[in-house]
């Protein structure tokens, strides 16, 4: 099985998965999707159930691949990748209730769930640039989590020059200094005066607009544009459901989610044939996603800064890739919904709306209702959740309803990411970085504050990439 790749907006050239790889967004300005999906059936999930992580993500991605790296290169990338990760398990469940479980995301090396993709798209590029003799520029904008990941996972490679962006004084201070703190000759961390749209904004229009960098590098997206980071997330849905038994009992998952990425990993795994009942879209105050599902129009709002940073995302780009199943894959349908919401509000037809709402629901906390989540699960499991996952285990709770299916949460990063909301929940605990990253606040940091302007960046970026 060979699987292709094709763009939401129906303008960008066929790719296989290598191009797609380096392609990231389409130059349409569609994100790019496959064109069928691998199928995996009950005797299938039962032979899964003993599989180790990285022999288990063999099995989900290998099809997605297809010939581009042949199998012994992609189970050495899979082995590597995941041996980095803390807990032997990989991606460890912990049980809240009866039917209530949280999947620790956090156990790699910059404490997030962006790690279990970010780890694998570094190695997966790596290989491909030094087989091509390929050098590549990577730009890539984060509201926390994403850009250290990223640079843990590209900082050795020596055919990748990195931007990642950040907005100024909007990341907590464990989330800038795990960026700022590696010292790299190819690592560049951009502090934009600006929130995380705008960096995210920059980043979409440096990949549609003239060439910019020199010696005509390649721009190479590492956010959820990419279509590799999605593929990988998809795994761990598969491994909570074999680990919990779930093979044909009804499994839901609570995802905390701005980006709309991990949570349509999830939907994938269902269309893949895992056994998902609901897939509960868990966000914030900036609750974009939850006003769509709740009320048919998908409209941007002034962002509002919350204790749960990495959602505060006014403009959900992953969103686009169900919007074109919602559309019958129609790129040119797409093309005129995406329109609309450029120029203001895109409303949903009844139709969309009735099927988005028959695969996902949504849930909506405050910050005051985070800090008493945390307080909560502390209180009653003596288990310390940092506010993105709080925001999860609440919304499982308030969409489980009677159901019969065991709930998991994504639990995305580790709490010692976010000190200020820990200590605003009130519970007198703290929670200590691991081992690895306990001198941090020791740690040189090195990055650089640029107004948000795209000339100005781009400017930074053609300056100091290396020739």
């Amino acid at each position: 099985m060979s699987i292709r790749y094709v763009s939401t907006r129906g303008n960008g050239p066929e790719l296989n998965f290598e191009d797609v790889l380096l392609a990231g967004l389409a130059p349409d300005g569609g994100l790019y999707v496959p064109t069928s999906l691998p199928h995996f059936s009950k005797e299938d999930l039962l032979a899964m159930r003993k599989m180790s992580y990285a022999e288990l993500a063999y099995e989900i991605v290998a099809p997605f691949v297809g010939p581009c790296i042949a199998e012994s290169d992609l189970r050495a990338i899979l082995n590597d990748t995941y041996a980095e990760f803390r807990h032997p398990a990989v991606a460890p469940l912990v049980q809240l209730e009866d039917d209530q479980w949280v999947l620790e995301l956090f156990q790699g090396p910059t404490l997030a769930f962006k790690d279990f993709a970010l780890q694998l798209l570094g190695r997966l590029l790596d290989h491909v640039l030094g087989r091509r003799g390929e050098k590549v520029v990577i730009m890539g904008a984060t509201s926390g989590d994403t850009g250290s990941a990223a640079i843990e996972g590209c900082k050795r490679c020596d055919n990748i020059d990195m931007f990642i962006l950040h907005p100024h004084e909007r990341v907590s201070d464990v989330q800038r200094r795990q960026m700022t703190t590696v010292i790299a000759p190819n690592i560049h961390n951009i502090a934009v005066q600006g929130n995380f749209d705008d960096c995210q904004a920059m980043v979409k229009a440096s990949f549609v607009a003239e060439p910019f960098l020199p010696n005509g590098r390649r721009l190479v997206a590492v956010n959820s544009i990419n279509w590799a980071r999605i593929m990988a997330q998809i795994v761990y849905y598969f491994y909570s459901a074999l680990a919990l038994g779930r093979i044909e009992a009804p499994i839901s998952f609570s995802v905390p989610t701005g980006n709309f990425g991990d949570i349509f990993a999830g939907y994938l795994a269902k269309q893949m044939g895992l056994p998902v009942e609901k897939l509960v879209i868990a966000t914030n105050r900036n609750d974009v996603l939850h006003r769509v599902l709740t009320h048919g129009t998908y409209a941007k709002l002034s962002l509002e800064p919350s204790l749960s940073p990495s959602m505060d995302i006014t403009v959900s780009s992953n969103f686009e890739r169900l919007l074109f199943d919602l559309a019958g894959r129609d790129g040119a349908v797409l093309s005129r919904w995406m329109d609309e919401f450029a120029g203001g509000d895109l409303t949903l037809s009844e139709s969309a709306l009735a099927q988005a709402k028959s695969l996902f629901d949504s849930h909506r906390c405050s910050d005051e209702e985070t800090c008493e989540e945390i307080a909560n699960v502390w209180e009653n499991n003596g288990y310390l959740v940092d506010p993105h996952t709080a925001i999860g285990t609440k919304a499982a709770r308030a969409c489980h309803g009677d159901s019969s299916a065991i709930m998991v949460t994504l639990a995305t990063a580790h709490p010692a990411k976010f000190p200020a909301s820990i200590e605003a929940s009130g519970i007198g605990v703290t929670a200590d970085l691991p081992a690895h990253l306990a001198d941090l606040f020791e740690r040189v940091e090195t990055y650089d504050v640029l107004p948000n302007d795209l000339a100005d960046v781009q400017r930074f970026m053609a300056e100091n990439c290396r020739v």
